[in-house]
């Protein structure tokens, strides 16, 4: 592909879709603005991609307008296809191809570098090329691997539970040292050896840095390695020489980074330590994830239906749990119920319930609940010592208080919902076998206050707005 001289006309345009791009973010952190969010990103996208194939001369148009439309169709249908559960796997499996492209575009370069303008006087590719082009492929392939296990993990193909290799921080440590190593040499000696060796690694330490993750800290991986593909995206501008890719893949990056602190702050995490794989990890593995054989109470959907219609506020906390049953809309037709009958309804959303960020945020804004009822946990926490029933639907390590009081605990530090406060406790459970995502039971199960229902959380729902009628 050879590269045109550049225009003023072309640089405004990549101006405009950089300017879509930021509008894209900005509308993202509302659900109220995130459809014109949306369409102001694949405004950009259209302008950026447009314009790149108009101001390069390409092998063959054609092919790559067939290309595009493979690609856009597939996009579409499995868009249309997924289910909003498998969104945080859906994401992850994005990110690896992204990794993934940004390798083979690191690999084109490297094998056929006149074609991308990266040759110098001597023959050989220019030294600022090869660091360009080192970094590119390394944070793909870091984001390929990791996104795949991240992918397998979110899909139930692999256990959630950290899995953790001996010295592996040392084992981490040494092959990052050698991938930035070898990257430097590469800038000395072009040698194959050399670069794919970095490459090699890099999709190792991928592997190696997410396996030990566990659950409780795979929404901050999804943002992680969202960042991630954004600065292989950026990289990989610059071997491109592409203006629009370099803005792209900044703005992705450093949006990813400022999400993942925002969530480690918000889980009371040390970012450097989820990056570097498995915080809490040890604990995890040493907790056994069983279930505390004790007493506990059995409600029915009548006994809930007639506890929330005598309460003056009812404060419901969603979870996983409710995205596996896609009892949004059911728990929505809920909440008008109980409003009808004079009740204040509101919504208490963990920074890191479901397996991504924001993912209660859409299924609530999917059923079409007020914005103004969600409330995040810093704005609501207060509220369940003065509300008379707390309903919990399929949430567990986001309402456990073993993260204030359990040093052992994998979720130790965490800040959690506190349910425990409200004068009763519904919790939406399918049954007692089971643990949270972290693996570990939550104490708040068993107390006085608490009344397990225990069936599919759409089911039970129905049956409680049945119940109510």
């Amino acid at each position: 592909m050879e590269h045109v001289a550049v225009s003023p006309w072309v640089m405004l345009a990549y101006l405009v879709a950089g300017v879509c791009f930021i509008i894209a973010l900005r509308g993202l952190s509302s659900p109220e603005s995130s459809r014109a969010g949306n369409r102001a990103g694949m405004i950009g996208m259209a302008i950026a991609v447009i314009t790149t194939l108009v101001t390069h001369d390409v092998a063959s148009l054609p092919e790559i307008g067939i290309a595009i439309a493979i690609g856009g169709a597939i996009g579409f249908v499995i868009a249309k296809r997924i289910a909003m559960t498998a969104m945080p796997q859906l994401v992850a499996a994005f990110h690896s191809l992204v990794g993934l492209a940004a390798v083979l575009v690191g690999a084109a370069a490297y094998l056929n570098p006149e074609a991308f303008g990266i040759v110098g006087a001597t023959g050989e590719i220019l030294t600022v090329s090869r660091v360009e082009m080192g970094l590119g492929v390394a944070i793909g392939a870091i984001t390929f691997s990791g996104s795949v296990i991240a992918f397998l993990k979110l899909n139930g193909n692999m256990s959630g539970k950290p899995i953790i290799l001996p010295a592996r921080h040392f084992i981490n440590l040494g092959t990052l040292a050698a991938i930035l190593g070898l990257i430097a040499y590469f800038t000395q000696d072009q040698d194959p050896w050399v670069f794919w060796t970095v490459t090699g690694l890099s999709f190792a330490i991928g592997f190696l840095l997410i396996i030990p993750i566990g659950g409780a800290d795979m929404p901050v991986v999804v943002s992680m390695l969202n960042s991630y593909s954004g600065w292989a995206a950026a990289a990989m501008g610059f071997t491109l020489h592409n203006t629009a890719m370099i803005i792209t893949g900044a703005l992705v990056g450093a949006s990813g980074a400022i999400l993942s602190y925002i969530m480690c702050r918000a889980m009371n995490r040390s970012f450097i330590s989820v990056i570097a794989g498995g915080f809490g990890g040890d604990a995890a593995a040493a907790g056994g994830g069983t279930a505390i054989d004790r007493p506990w109470k059995r409600g029915s959907a009548e006994d809930a239906a007639f506890l929330m219609k005598q309460a003056e506020q009812v404060i419901i906390v969603p979870g996983y749990g409710m995205a596996v049953a896609q009892a949004q809309h059911a728990l929505r037709e809920m909440g008008d119920l109980l409003e009808a009958e004079g009740v204040t309804v509101k919504y208490a959303i963990h920074p890191v319930a479901g397996r991504m960020p924001g993912h209660m945020n859409v299924l609530l804004a999917e059923a079409s609940v007020d914005y103004d009822k969600v409330f995040e946990l810093e704005d609501i926490n207060s509220e369940f010592a003065r509300s008379d029933v707390a309903f919990v639907i399929g949430a567990n390590d986001v309402t456990n208080p073993a993260a204030k009081t359990d040093k052992t605990s994998p979720i130790y530090g965490m800040p959690v919902l506190d349910v425990e406060k409200a004068k009763t406790v519904l919790f939406v459970k399918r049954s007692m076998g089971g643990v949270g995502y972290a693996g570990v039971d939550n104490e708040v199960f068993y107390r006085d206050n608490t009344m397990m229902l225990l069936a599919d959380a759409k089911k039970m729902v129905e049956d409680i707005v049945k119940s109510m009628g």
